[in-house]
Formats: C-alpha cells, structure tokens, sequence
C-alpha cells in the first residue's frame, strides 16, 4: 500500500467529459497534473508471532504510551497556548516524575506526541468543513490505544526476527522482500488476537514498459468490472457464500450474557468470519486492479460517490451488494499501483455513462436498471448495457471519439477464481495512434442476448 500526496492541486472538470483526476509517472518523477512528486511511501505488513513474554511486555508498552498521550491531552487541554513543541518538552520532564516512561523507547514517546497532534488536526479539519464535532477524548480503556510506532531508529530485521528496543526478537514472517529505506515500523494487534508489523518505506517508482492500450472500466454488481476490451469479470460476491454463516454466529452472540466468557469466544469467531471476508475480497481485489495496471497505460473509471448511491437505494440486497463490492477500495489500489507503474489513471464524472448512447450520444432517459440490454432509438445502437457504459467511460476520460464494436461484442465472461489464480490473459487491442480514438477490438464472441437482431 502506498500514500499520495495530498497537498497537490488537482484539475477538476467542469462538465461530464472531462477527467476529475488525473495520476501518471514520466521516467522515475511523479506527476500528479505535470507537477512532481518525491518517491512514494509504501506500507508492507508482515505477521508477527510473540511469545507469551513478549506480548506482555508490548501491552505494557502500549499501556505505558496510552496513559502518556491521556496526560499530553490533560495539559493540552488544561493550556490551549501549547504547541508540538512544548508537549515535546513535557515528555522530558515528565519522564523524571514517572520513571515508567522509561521502560519504552524514546522514538515510540515521541510518536505518542505526533499522534495527539495529528488527531487535533484531524478534529480542526472536520469543524472547518462544517462536521458537528466535540473535544478529542481520552484513551479512557486499554483497547483504545492500539500501536506502537518505532521512526527512524529502535527496530531492525536479522534472521527472519524483529528485533526491537526495549522489547526483544520477536519471529517474523517475510513473505515478501522490502525494498527501499524503512522509515517507521508499527507494531498492531487486530481484533482476531494476530500480531501485525507495518513497514513504512520510501520507494523510487519503477515504470513498467509500455502497452500503448487504454481501457475504460465500468463498476457493476453482476459482473465486477465490464471494460471497454469486452471483458467482464465475474463479481465474486464473498458476502452471499458467508452471510448465513454470519446469521448463524451471530444469533449464538445474541444469547450469550455479555461480558461472559462464552460471549467473548463468540464474538471472537464472528470477528474471524468477517476477517476471512475482507481478506478473500482484499485478495481479489489486488489481484484484479494488478491485472489492470499490467496491461494498460491509461485506465478510466468513474468517480463514484458510494455513500449517496447507498442512501438512496430502496432494495437492501442491491445495498449489501454495492457495499460488499469495496468499489472505492478498487479504485484506491489502482491508484497506488499506478504510482508506481508508470500508470495514468483517470476518474471521471459518471453522470449518464449508463443511459448514453456510445454511437451517436443520445440520452436514453426511460432505460431503467433492470434493463440490461441498451438500445437506442436515434440510431439502432444495440450492446450489453455495461460495455456501452464502459466505452462512455473511455470517451469521457481520454476527451476522444471511441468507436463502438460493429453489432456489440460478447463480452468475454471470467470467473472469479481464475483472476485469484492468475489465470487471466488480455485480449488484443490495436495500438492507439496518438491523438485517435480506439480502433475495434479483436477477439470477441458473440451471444444472442447483446447481438444486433
């Protein structure tokens, strides 16, 4: 995982066809709209496995920078004049009327303070864009406090151990090689009791070689991603295979007492269930956007605003659904993989892309969802409803005439377990000369349902 500068002005488009952002590499510089971008920040998490010891020691820890940040906040609170550095100070001077504080490394201390901090920012931002907030509150329970966080120094990897200051070895599994300089390293336990290391580390973007193809991708329920090639790949849909599971397990929760031991076993297992949840579609996911960034150097996709699309549905499975499908958590990954693969990706408005016409451009406005075939009366246009939306898609975001496939393409179903097993190889598309719109792509089948009659 990697982050991306937020302090860069980006260009927003005035109407429907034109790109709302636009992310793209030259050579070993990020531009984000021709401005640069020093090397990216990428995040690896490894799994830990402490001894029983061990884990002592690090809940102590925590437990050590908890009580520390409730009292940074005390005095923040007590004394609004204070600043970064003055509760900076006070960690030195506390630290010799408690004697406890130095049973942790200097580092972590220092990034208790930066946390309060980025918290206090974090609060002024959501009263500047009109949030209904009150004051920061106190890690008032152990479970409210939950990293530790080594910058810079205090931590280092020798033979597959983290060794930590003040802490000691602790096994950790390299499933993976860290390449770059590590910045900070963050120590977590998640819900499910597992021990996590998040490496932070500065990367110089590596580009891929070119393709020359571009791809509009349109984001459905039936199939997960319909793009502008005539593939549609097949929506998993993790939640409907674990949602009678989830029923089951909670309705054990129900009739537990709470607080009783046999209510935190089960909680514990529903919190595995939704674990392995998240990790199948996280597992798709990567995968899925990988496909996409290794075989196109231009990829629009709409810039959907998930949370209105909830509240105003009326069918609580088609909700589930758009929830289950983690769209923005797709788009979020095409993005960070994009920055480092030399890669443009482009959200555009998706205002009408499902109920315009790709041939001649006229709005179909009676073509209800349940519609999955789209037709249009002005020219006799015929295509399965998500291909044309995808080519929309396309237009809008490279601002070029796209042509459509003559008599509408089958799109090329695949299934779900061949994207996890990496199984999938790209149609052929003909390079785009520069400056035109996409030439017809080979490959495709065709099927009753989206054949012109």
């Amino acid at each position: 995982m990697s982050s991306l500068r937020s302090d860069i002005p980006i260009r927003k488009g005035g109407d429907e066809s034109q790109a709302l952002f636009i992310y793209g590499i030259s050579g070993n510089i990020l531009f984000i709209n021709n401005q640069t971008v020093m090397p990216m920040i990428r995040t690896y998490k490894f799994r830990l496995y402490p001894s029983k010891s061990i884990q002592i020691t690090i809940e102590e820890h925590l437990n050590i920078c908890r009580y520390l940040y409730n009292y940074l906040l005390e005095q923040k609170t007590k004394n609004p004049k204070l600043n970064k550095m003055d509760t900076q100070k006070l960690i030195t001077e506390h630290k010799k009327e408690n004697p406890e504080l130095k049973k942790v490394h200097s580092k972590v201390l220092q990034m208790v303070n930066n946390k309060l901090w980025g918290n206090l920012k974090a609060l002024g931002k959501l009263k500047q864009n009109g949030h209904k907030v009150g004051k920061l509150r106190f890690k008032s329970s152990r479970n409210r406090y939950k990293t530790l966080e080594y910058n810079q120094s205090g931590f280092k990897i020798k033979d597959n151990k983290l060794h930590l200051s003040k802490i000691g070895e602790i096994p950790i599994k390299l499933h993976r090689n860290i390449k770059g300089k590590t910045k900070n390293v963050i120590l977590k336990k998640e819900p499910t009791g597992k021990w996590f290391a998040f490496f932070q580390v500065e990367e110089e973007p590596k580009p891929l070689p070119k393709t020359n193809k571009v791809v509009g991708i349109d984001l459905g329920i039936d199939g997960y991603t319909i793009d502008s090639d005539g593939n549609k790949f097949e929506n998993p849909k993790f939640i409907d295979k674990t949602l009678d599971k989830i029923k089951k397990v909670q309705k054990n929760l129900s009739r537990k007492v709470k607080g009783s031991n046999n209510y935190k076993k089960t909680k514990l297992k529903l919190i595995k269930v939704y674990d392995k949840l998240n990790n199948q579609k996280n597992d798709f996911l990567h995968k899925l956007s990988r496909y996409y960034i290794n075989n196109y150097d231009k990829i629009v996709v709409e810039n959907l605003n998930i949370k209105s699309m909830v509240e105003n549905g009326k069918c609580k499975t088609l909700n589930r659904h758009i929830l289950d499908g983690s769209w923005k958590r797709f788009i979020n990954l095409l993005l960070y993989k994009a920055e480092g693969a030399g890669r443009e990706v482009i959200l555009v408005n998706p205002s009408y892309t499902s109920k315009k016409c790709s041939n001649c451009g006229c709005v179909v406005d009676g073509l209800k969802l349940s519609d999955r075939v789209f037709f249009c009366p002005n020219c006799g246009w015929k295509s399965d409803r998500d291909y044309n939306a995808s080519l929309n898609i396309l237009k809008s975001g490279l601002g070029e005439s796209v042509v459509p496939v003559e008599g509408g393409p089958l799109l090329r179903v695949i299934p779900y377990i061949k994207v996890i097993s990496g199984q999938v190889s790209p149609m052929s598309q003909e390079a785009l000369p520069e400056g035109r719109g996409l030439r017809k792509p080979k490959g495709f089948r065709l099927t009753p349902s989206v054949r012109a009659e």
